[in-house]
This record gives C-alpha cells, structure tokens and sequence, in this order.
C-alpha cells in the first residue's frame, strides 16, 4: 500500500472519528442540561407546593426534551450514515441521475 492511500485512510478515519467524537459530546451535552432542567423545574416545583402530578403533566418539564431530542437524532442520522439523511446518500443520488443522464442519451442515439 502506497503513502497516498495510508494518508488518505488516515484522513478519512481520523474525520469519521471526528464526527463520532462531535455526536457523543451532544449527546453527553443533551443528558446534562436536560437533567438540570428537569431537576430545577422538581424543586421549583416542590417549593411551590405542587403536587407531584401538577410538577410532571407540565409540559414544560418535556418541551426541551423532545425538541432537543428531534435534533439528536437528526445528528445520530447524519453520523451513522442513514439512507435518508446520511453522508453517502449525496453521492449515490449525484451517481443516480448521471446514470439515468448516460441512459437517456444512449436511447436517444438510437432513436436517430
């Protein structure tokens, strides 16, 4: 194996570990804040003198939580590659349409 193709898979995991590295930070990040959140709303709660019911059918307790939550797991996609949303699917469409761009103009030459 060539340098150029040891330095080329060097680059591309070291950038892959990046991106995994960046998710895992979010996610830590999200955890945290949102169990502070949680954790303040409880004791204000409590010293309101909220019943336990009261405290958690607020929907505040769960707003930050599941809008936070949608951008999680936008990030999960974007990291692991999904089909839908991921890094390959760019390429993949881009090979896609020159395919059916190359096909087009074949049919083409022998309709004249």
């Amino acid at each position: 194996m060539d340098s150029v193709t040891k330095e080329k898979r060097y680059l591309k995991a070291k950038k892959r570990v990046e991106e995994l590295k960046g998710f895992y930070i979010h996610l830590a990040n999200y955890i945290a804040v949102n169990l502070f959140l949680s954790c303040a709303q409880i004791v204000d709660g409590i010293s309101e003198d909220k019943s336990v019911t009261e405290i958690f059918s607020d929907f505040g307790m769960y707003a930050v939580w599941l809008i936070w939550g949608l951008g999680i797991f936008l990030h999960w996609l974007g990291v692991f590659e999904s089909k839908v949303i991921g890094k390959n699917w760019e390429e993949n469409k881009l090979k896609e349409i020159m395919d059916k761009d190359e096909l087009t103009n074949r049919l083409d030459g022998f309709k004249k």
